[in-house]
């Protein structure tokens, strides 16, 4: 890392005799020694103007070494920095230039283009020498202290931004210095230069090895409470990266196994945790996120400060990406004016002025909304969940979110929709498509297993969830009941209605389907009921799942294992499903495409198998002639209701994992082939099911590889499940049997006593037993 102190001019070091290219060669690889090793030379003012003057044309440095000497010697201790502007606004456009042409141009192009102004100002000191001259006014102790005008900041800023973009290393550094990060927040403070900081921040944090804690940063509550609305929005872009978890990167640290280890060694809470707290312990943040989540259009500010922001387009926090989106917008509005009489070509051109800024002003909105879901969603999704839902309730995030459905969040695209550059409309990297994925994130972080999800309705609505209960015979949901009705949706349509009316409407090929069919899952998650699923049932849900994986015959895994996980969810227990799946799968050559599809990935379908299973084993328990109608007509029901087929399944499922290979994806295929077997030892047929285990290991010729498989699974599962509370509660809600029996059943089948009928170390031969393996993940 280059040195930040400057030193006197070193030995004659530089003066290198030999043709001018190979002194050229000479300085640079000195400067470079230097800076890597803290001795010798390692800045430029440490040679003699001379020498850079006579070597400047000949290495095409653009005058940039003698700039940063001027620079270096009008900003020492005493100096008042007069100079010290001049001097960058003869640098940053030679640095700038370069960082347009890396934002503007294909990023791969741009990473294999080289930059030889910004690598010359950093290789030259240019870097350590601004970050000094920001910092001086902290640094000296003079009862008065160094004052930097405002414009020298956002020069020093945007130099930085843009060598820090094309100049490999540079951001890293940067980050390493841990003083200038926290130091960088407090310039956050100055609205004249606040976008330029929160870029350079934001670049800076995605590199940083270390997760920042924002306890460190000076007078946090107050820096937030100085924000107004549009810098608070830009603000969620730097708190993402300090509230999410760091990603490992690598799929195998992915593994449950290896998750548990990580959890072991860690026993504290995470500095993302940590920094979730800080900021709900701030006053108003959570309200003020709301209100900007839910803000309309036309509630914004006038479009003059966004204008001006998008001058300074290379800080704005997309950089260019953003710009170039708006620039296209302009460029097709101006050609349709073109195409106009030249009579009226003063009223096209001012039609286009007019038409622009509200262009402009929704693709900010979009923007500004998309940084709040995602720090709306992470928070929801974290230790303080149910403080977090008891504050967006409160502050009515999802009447407002409703409001603004149609207008906003799933508005039709005009003939000039925003996208960004080298992508199109559909691509999942476009602000419109993005903001979508990310609302259906928070209605699926927001629904799942809590009873705030009712708020997704309005209270026309939920009386129908009342009426669905009375006719039915059963209670009402307490949760339904205790539904605060003045913090529901508005208007005719509840959010949920709404997400169903959008989702029917969805071409095959779209990217939304997973996050549509995830969102309506989470609300159906937890203790199954009825009346949920019935409101569901009667919108045309079932058949419209059918329609995608049978009749449109889906391909796509992601979008597949959400339509199983749906549909699992919506059929479970209820005998009204089954009856209009059997209407709908009406056909031989439907039933066996359905088939298909399940047995194509058992991952993706186990949790539908495992919904059949279930729901077969209570309605055979049930005398009522309507279930025993459906029993004898469903296809569905009578093919799981064939020995065969359970045990078929149940071979695969176990065969699929392994301990070393378990996710959070996976583990529900060792659950779904545990409820096979405690559904068996409820009828008291476990023995008979492992002992045909046994026999279909012997048809493969591979005796015990089955049995020593799941062996080791279930001790796995022991330690996995026995400690979380959340984990034991949603096996519990989801299948209606008690973790007790849970836990019970798999202590049976680990039992060591090899004369027990209901062990697995019964029905493996001594020979081929392997059951103590050590799977631990050192």
């Amino acid at each position: 890392m280059a040195a930040v102190a400057g030193g006197g001019p070193g030995p004659g070091t530089a003066t290198a005799t030999g043709g001018a290219r190979a002194a050229t060669t000479n300085i640079l690889a000195q400067l470079r020694h230097g800076q890597l090793s803290g001795r010798g030379l390692t800045r430029g003012a440490q040679i003699t103007e001379a020498l850079l003057k006579e070597r400047d044309k000949q290495a095409k440095w653009n005058g940039i070494p003698l700039l940063l000497q001027k620079l270096y010697e009008h900003s020492h201790p005493n100096s008042d920095f007069s100079q010290c502007q001049s001097i960058l606004k003869e640098i940053s456009p030679l640095l700038s230039m370069e960082a347009m042409v890396y934002v503007t141009e294909d990023r791969k192009a741009a990473q294999e283009s080289s930059f030889p102004n910004t690598y010359t100002f950093d290789l030259f000191g240019g870097v350590d020498l601004l970050v000094e001259i920001l910092m001086r006014p902290t640094l000296i102790t003079q009862k008065k202290k160094q004052k930097i005008s405002d414009d020298l900041i956002k020069d020093c800023l945007s130099i930085l931004y843009n060598t820090c973009i094309c100049t490999e290393g540079v951001t890293r550094r940067l980050a390493e210095r841990n003083d200038f990060v926290l130091f960088l927040f407090t310039l956050m403070t100055n609205k004249k230069t606040f976008l330029q900081t929160a870029t350079l921040i934001e670049d800076i944090l995605g590199v940083k090895k270390e997760m920042i804690q924002l306890d460190d940063i000076p007078n946090l509550a107050s820096l937030v409470s100085s924000f107004d609305q549009q810098q608070l929005a830009n603000f969620c872009r730097i708190l993402a990266v300090t509230i999410s978890e760091l990603d490992t990167g690598s799929d195998d640290k992915h593994t449950l196994l290896a998750k548990n280890a990580q959890q072991k060694k860690n026993l504290g809470p995470s500095r993302a945790e940590i920094n979730q707290a800080t900021l709900l312990n701030i006053p108003g943040f959570i309200e003020r996120l709301c209100k900007l989540a839910t803000r309309k259009v036309s509630e914004t500010t006038g479009t003059s400060t966004f204008l001006q922001e998008l001058e300074e387009w290379y800080t704005w926090l997309d950089n260019a990406l953003v710009l170039d989106a708006l620039m296209r917008v302009a460029n097709e509005e101006a050609e349709q004016s073109s195409t106009e009489s030249s009579d009226e070509s003063g009223l096209a051109n001012t039609s286009t002025r007019t038409q622009l800024p509200q262009s402009m002003k929704i693709m900010h909105e979009i923007m500004y909304k998309l940084e709040v879901l995602y720090v709306l969603c992470v928070l929801l999704m974290g230790r303080q969940r149910n403080q977090v839902h008891k504050m967006i309730a409160e502050f009515r995030l999802i009447p407002g979110l409703n409001n603004l459905f149609d207008k906003l969040i799933w508005r039709k695209h005009s003939a000039s929709a925003l996208v960004l550059h080298g992508h199109n409309q559909n691509c999942d990297c476009s602000p419109d498509i993005t903001l979508k994925i990310q609302f259906l994130r928070l209605l699926q972080s927001f629904s799942d297993h809590h009873e705030n999800k009712y708020l997704l309705l309005n209270s026309q609505e939920l009386n129908e969830l009342s009426a669905i209960s009375h006719k039915a015979n059963i209670p009402e949901v307490d949760a339904v009941v205790n539904t605060d009705r003045s913090l529901v949706c508005d208007g005719k349509r509840g959010l949920l209605t709404r997400l169903l009316q959008v989702m029917k409407k969805e071409p095959a090929e779209s990217s939304f389907r997973f996050w549509q069919a995830r969102a309506v899952e989470s609300f159906l998650r937890g203790t199954t009921s009825y009346a949920d699923q019935m409101f569901l049932l009667k919108r045309g849900l079932l058949e419209h799942i059918l329609y995608c994986i049978v009749d449109s015959e889906c391909k796509s895994r992601d979008v597949l294992q959400s339509y199983f996980d749906l549909l699992g969810e919506l059929m479970k227990f209820n005998i009204d499903a089954f009856k209009r799946f059997n209407k709908y799968i009406n056909t031989d050559e439907k039933f066996q495409i359905f088939l298909n599809q399940i047995n194509s990935s058992l991952v993706d379908s186990n949790m539908l198998v495992r919904c059949i299973t279930l729901s077969l084993d209570r309605f055979e328990n049930q005398s009522d002639a309507k279930v025993a109608e459906v029993l004898s007509e469903c296809r569905l029901l009578s093919y799981m209701s064939q020995m065969s087929m359970r045990m078929s399944f149940l071979f695969r499922l176990i065969n699929i994992i392994h301990v070393q290979t378990l996710t959070q994806e996976n583990v529900s295929c060792l659950n779904t082939s545990l409820v096979i077997l405690m559904l068996a030892r409820r009828k008291e047929k476990l023995p008979f099911y492992l002992r045909t285990l046994q026999q279909m290991e012997y048809t493969e010729k591979y005796p015990g590889f089955i049995l020593n498989n799941f062996h080791s699974l279930l001790r796995f599962w022991q330690q996995h499940y026995l400690n979380k509370d959340k984990d034991s509660t949603c096996l519990e809600n989801s299948s209606c049997i008690s973790f007790t029996y849970w836990k019970e059943t798999v202590s049976i089948l680990l039992s060591p006593d090899r004369t027990s009928p209901c062990a697995i170390v019964s029905y493996i031969d001594e020979a081929y037993m392997d059951i103590d393996r050590d799977f631990s993940e050192e």
